[in-house]
């Protein structure tokens, strides 16, 4: 697919975002334009790769799947080649969440789009489609129901407005069905029950939490539905919504038919007609388990979420703060504490940044999160909790974050005591370990500072680096009156002479 508005005159770089989804079915990228807050779409490109369906036996992708991915993005590497790099976006779903060789792909992906790509968790996903929906429909009131039947997994999310309430990602999608039901193209009415039991078993995680929370429309988005309605519609089953009638009607239909080579269905493309029966299948427990009775069609989904995500960190509403700032609620944090932690965390960084090469602005981000989340490990135990922390940062649903950055706020938050986590540091990608490490020092002199948790201003202090030089300077006799500090700071030098770093403090 690819629509473009001849008439739209040329906008400035600067006012461009792009949003790339790398899709267990297809890769998607939308050009739009920010002006006065809203965004205008320029420019639309879809390409079925199927990624989903190269994973092996082992969940390996195979070389051809890659192939596949590889040259759909070395088009869309055209098409955003005079972008800038920050205005651009690139998330991974199930498929790359799945893959045991993800990171294989990964690097060469990045390689061809010059810009990061970031595999989201399941919730994640659900959280980028709902704002893309939400976005795309009247802002009405009411709770509503949001679905997205992917290639690898089905997302489920109630919400209102512009707030999802709940979002769940389900193992289940059209793709990974085709395989398992429909793999030789036959349609029987054995196999739609199959696919639709399963489908049924999946949806019971979720089922009564849903159904008792309850709504009052429900909207579907993304390829499946959009087939499901079309098909609806052209085969006059219904006249503008999936009612739960048109929907075995489809069912039905498509067990006469027989075969996925005899489907000949107005508006439905060849290729979605493959995975067209594993999705009515899905979509029909859907609409049995929840007690669904019809479902209208949003045409925004993942890729328009991720671009109203990133106009949204523009104009400094990021979810991640909020993200942030409910932990601290939900952990009890000390926040005055952790304020104090991160002013001096951020005193240091502006003194080093240019000498450490540490100026683009994500690291500021992550240093400031780190600090005010290092402590969140307390409410589990004292002993330890620096490993308390990180593992509830790498492991928690944290809406806005991608899978890296919670491995990376983990790192950070694991390493801000005792000894240096040499594995935890081996674990992290190639090109960011150097400034992660950095980051890491300091968190950790910051944390050293205020360790009496006094109320008390801090001396202004000189912080000076030379590679893995670091000195420390106070004013004259402060560190004779906190002889704690001078303790610390002692211990802490041995700590770094561990991982080859010189720290003298006068």
């Amino acid at each position: 697919m690819h629509t473009q508005d001849p008439s739209q005159a040329p906008a400035s770089d600067s006012s461009l975002l792009a949003a790339i989804d790398l899709g267990s079915n297809s890769f998607h990228i939308i050009v739009s334009q920010l002006f006065a807050g809203e965004l205008k779409t320029l420019d639309v490109l879809s390409e079925k790769v199927q990624l989903a369906a190269g994973l092996d036996t082992d969940d390996c992708l195979t070389e051809e799947a890659m192939a596949r991915g590889l040259e759909c993005l070395s088009r869309f590497a055209q098409r955003v080649s005079d972008l800038q790099r920050q205005s651009i976006r690139v998330v991974g779903t199930n498929a790359l969440r799945q893959a045991r060789n993800s990171e294989a792909f990964i690097e060469r992906a990045q390689a061809l789009l010059g810009t990061p790509v970031e595999v989201i968790a399941g919730r994640e996903e659900a959280r980028l489609i709902y704002l893309g929906v939400a976005h795309t429909l009247a802002d009405d009131t009411g709770r509503r129901l949001v679905v997205d039947i992917g290639g690898g997994s089905t997302e489920f999310i109630i919400g209102e407005r512009f707030e999802p309430r709940v979002c769940e990602s389900l193992h289940m999608g059209c793709v990974s069905y085709t395989d398992l039901f429909f793999a030789d193209g036959r349609i029987t009415a054995q196999a739609m029950q199959a696919a639709r039991t399963a489908a049924m078993q999946e949806l019971l995680s979720i089922r009564r939490d849903y159904r008792r929370l309850g709504w009052n429309s429900s909207v579907g988005a993304s390829g499946t539905v959009k087939a499901a309605h079309q098909a609806c519609l052209s085969l006059g089953f219904s006249t503008e919504q999936i009612t739960r009638e048109a929907l075995s009607r489809l069912c039905q239909y498509l067990i006469d038919q027989g075969n996925v080579d005899n489907l000949d269905i107005d508006g439905i493309k060849p290729e979605r007609r493959a995975v067209l029966p594993a999705g009515v299948a899905i979509l029909s427990a859907v609409f049995e388990s929840l007690d669904v009775q019809q479902m209208s069609f949003s045409e925004g989904a993942l890729r328009e979420g991720v671009l109203y995500d990133m106009a949204g960190r523009l104009r400094h509403e990021d979810v991640r703060e909020r993200t942030i700032n409910a932990l601290g609620r939900r952990y009890h944090v000390d926040r005055k504490q952790a304020a104090r932690v991160e002013a001096t965390a951020l005193i240091a960084l502006a003194q080093v940044k240019e000498s450490w090469s540490l100026e683009a602005g994500k690291y500021h981000e992550m240093l400031s999160w780190a600090a005010r989340s290092h402590e969140i490990g307390l409410a589990v135990a004292h002993s330890q909790f620096h490993k308390h922390s990180a593992y509830l940062l790498q492991h928690s649903d944290l809406p806005g974050f991608t899978r890296l950055e919670q491995q990376l706020l983990a790192f950070l938050v694991r390493g801000h005591r005792r000894k240096f986590p040499k594995e935890e540091y081996r674990q992290l990608p190639d090109k960011l370990r150097q400034p992660y490490r950095y980051l890491c020092l300091l968190l950790r002199l910051s944390v050293i500072m205020h360790r009496s948790r006094s109320k008390a201003r801090l001396p202004a202090f000189m912080l000076k680096v030379d590679d893995q030089k670091i000195e420390l300077n106070f004013p004259p006799g402060w560190l004779n009156h906190h002889p704690l500090t001078r303790a610390d700071l002692e211990q802490e030098a041995g700590y770094l002479r561990n991982i080859d770093f010189k720290l003298k403090v006068s």
